[in-house]
């Protein structure tokens, strides 16, 4: 069985520009606040200098890239760019050699697609980025094409693949009440679906529905309370469910696969009683642990990888430090990784793909100077073939260093944080810096690898401070809960002593530093301009965060069975306390402390952060006598999507750093 979190998914993927755009009268929020093509082309137009790559270099999507293996090993599928810069899915026959466009993009973008079985293949799309994914079908020559989710304003949340049932998918749908997800069991042939369990229960929904690898329903997980969550088990669909464990949000007790052979176990992960996310095997007839198989005494344990072929063998456990980190279990992968590690060395690797008789392996290999090259390997043969090197116009050794650092918060706290440097650094010289804090804000966290904003920013002379600050995800609970309550407040504290960090090392010009985030990142970028404006000259909000009470009040249906989880979060406006918190935090709500220029940038159809967070912002500092260029694409979500925004959001960014930080 093979699960597939389709919202965490898709959030990552990127696809081609899509002309569409919707009728003048339809368009959200104020139509005249966005800044002209001829404004925004003026100041990217101040981007001048004698640089070896253009903004297109770095992202202009590869030519061919998402390369996956049918289950047999018979085909190879990939997107491949047109002249238009849409992304086609191809699917090639590797004995022939023919190659056949299967899914052809239109108007909107295919956000990501899956093999199903050796002759089917199954992928998502939305509207405009509005994230309500439809999953469609397709046959590997391009024929019966079917919508199997044909319903209007409903989106998905999950898939699961049986292993035992080819023809078949299960996908979580908010279909019968937005607020919440079922299970249904979908033939990707017919498009016949069926409920497989109601999720009827409003004051005690079901979050999470666990298969085993034959497809039948054996755990749910269900809120109970407010901010609590059950874990509820039964050995055969005949039986009722039976609590196994009740935990808060604080811990972690996820239920990874069910064992293959013994009814009672399942391989899970948890951090109940201990900080560092451990995978443990457990029985849950007898709710207690059996063993621990993974831990590591500084990062949390992120996932671990089955060998089907051999039964189900534990072949390795991941997790991220500094880097990203496999460790092989089984012999037979540890003979395969040694082999990898040997050729790939010093650079790290990933299984993207295997054939289901596991004789290839498909690897992708990246660092943080290569962009990502897709190999094949044949067990049999010990061969590599390169299939693409997705970014061979970056030349590795003209690349900037990506290098992990830590420093000690103003209160004690250990944060690791990255820092890339642009080679005029080696030669003494102190240069701009541009702090980049991540989305989420909780939960999430940056990562050692190719980053393409980094590098372009290095291209052009600029430092870029990466910080895993409070609340950051891979670092165990205490770090993660040090964040509860502070955005705003210790959050951004974070981010000043890494600031002060890199200072002291004297790589940085403190009289050059801008601050540039997206989602949770806005939200930082404008709190810090108005907690700390004499740290930074300028600062680049990306479908931002302004004003709490407006961002809650906009949420889709489906985030409300999590609204008093996010109240114990973040804040809560029926707490007198917490609600004067949300007035001093909000950027919008304290619009007389913010005086430095500011770039704003929105997708006009975001369902998590509306257009209405950037409007506010931009009609008020206008208001104040303050030029602010406001860039709005109307085909867009939660961050951009389609090539040539991409291009012009870059573009034009370089041209506001240029103004302001040069």
């Amino acid at each position: 069985m093979k699960k597939i979190s389709i919202l965490a998914f898709l959030f990552c993927l990127l696809g081609a520009y899509a002309k569409g755009q919707p009728a003048q009268d339809s368009l959200p929020g104020n139509t005249a606040l966005p800044s002209s093509q001829e404004e925004l082309a003026r100041m990217a137009a101040l981007d001048k200098g004698d640089y070896p790559y253009s903004v297109e270099d770095y992202f202009a999507k590869p030519t061919k890239s998402y390369f996956q293996i049918s289950p047999d090993g018979k085909h190879l599928s990939l997107k491949e760019k047109d002249k238009d810069g849409k992304n086609h899915v191809y699917v090639k026959n590797l004995e022939s050699g023919k190659v056949t466009m299967i899914i052809p993009e239109k108007d909107e973008l295919v956000q990501g697609y899956f093999w199903r079985n050796p002759s089917k293949l199954l992928f998502v799309k939305d509207k405009g980025g509005n994230e309500n994914y439809h999953m469609y079908s397709v046959n590997i020559d391009g024929s019966g094409l079917r919508d199997l989710t044909p319903f209007e304003g409903v989106t998905l949340s999950s898939i699961d693949f049986i292993d035992k049932e080819p023809d078949y998918v299960i996908v979580a749908l908010n279909k019968n009440n937005p607020e919440i997800f079922e299970p249904f069991k979908i033939n990707i042939n017919t498009g016949e679906i069926e409920r497989i369990y109601e999720n009827s229960n409003l004051e005690k929904p079901v979050d999470e529905f666990i298969l085993d690898r034959a497809g039948v329903l054996r755990a749910i997980v269900q809120k109970v309370g407010n901010t609590d969550y059950q874990v509820r088990f039964r050995r055969t669909a005949e039986e009722e469910f039976q609590e196994v464990v009740t935990y808060s949000w604080q811990d972690q007790f996820s239920v990874l696969e069910m064992h293959q052979e013994n009814k009672d176990l399942a391989y899970v992960a948890t951090n109940i009683g201990k900080d560092k996310t451990e995978i443990v095997l457990y029985d849950m007839t007898k709710r207690q642990q059996v063993e621990t198989l993974f831990q590591h005494p500084d990062f949390d344990a992120d996932d671990l990888t089955f060998s089907k072929k051999r039964n189900f063998e534990i072949d390795y456990f991941e997790y991220v430090g500094e880097k990203e980190k496999m460790i092989p279990v089984s012999p037979t992968f540890q003979k395969l990784h040694q082999t990898w590690t040997e050729k790939f060395s010093p650079n790290q690797f990933s299984v993207v793909d295997r054939t289901k008789a596991e004789d290839k392996f498909l690897l992708y290999v990246n660092s943080d100077k290569i962009y990502g090259r897709y190999y094949l390997y044949d067990v049999a043969t010990d061969e590599f073939t390169l299939l693409m090197d997705l970014m061979p116009n970056l030349k590795e050794e003209d690349m900037a260093e990506m290098r992990p650092i830590r420093f000690k918060s103003r209160d004690g706290y250990n944060i690791h944080a990255y820092i890339t440097l642009p080679k005029a650094v080696a030669n003494g010289e102190k240069v701009p810096l541009i702090v980049n804090p991540h989305g989420g804000p909780y939960g999430v966290r940056d990562i050692w690898d190719f980053n393409p904003e980094t590098q372009l920013f290095a291209s052009r002379g600029y430092a870029t401070l990466q910080i895993n600050y409070r609340g950051s995800g891979g670092y165990g609970k205490k770090f993660y809960l040090a964040g509860s309550k502070q955005i705003g407040r210790k959050m951004l504290d974070d981010l000043e002593d890494g600031v002060q960090f890199v200072l002291d090392q004297g790589w940085i010009d403190k009289d050059r530093i801008a601050i540039y985030g997206g989602s949770y990142g806005g939200l930082a970028t404008l709190g810090s301009l108005i907690k700390t404006p004499d740290l930074y000259k300028c600062g680049v909000d990306y479908v931002g965060v302004s004003n709490f009470f407006t961002f809650i009040n906009s949420f889709p249906a489906y985030w409300k069975p999590y609204m008093e989880e996010f109240y114990a979060q973040w804040y809560d406006p029926d707490i007198p306390e917490e609600k004067k918190i949300m007035e001093e935090v909000s950027p919008a709500l304290n619009i007389d402390k913010l005086n430095k220029p500011v770039f704003v940038v929105q997708g006009a159809n975001d369902p998590r952060v509306n257009i209405h967070e950037s409007d506010q912002i931009v009609e008020q500092l206008r208001a104040k006598g303050y030029e602010v260029p406001y860039m709005v694409k109307y085909n867009e979500g939660h961050g951009f999507s389609h090539e040539e925004n991409r291009i012009e959001l870059y573009r034009s960014m370089l041209g506001f750093f240029k103004m302001h930080l040069q």
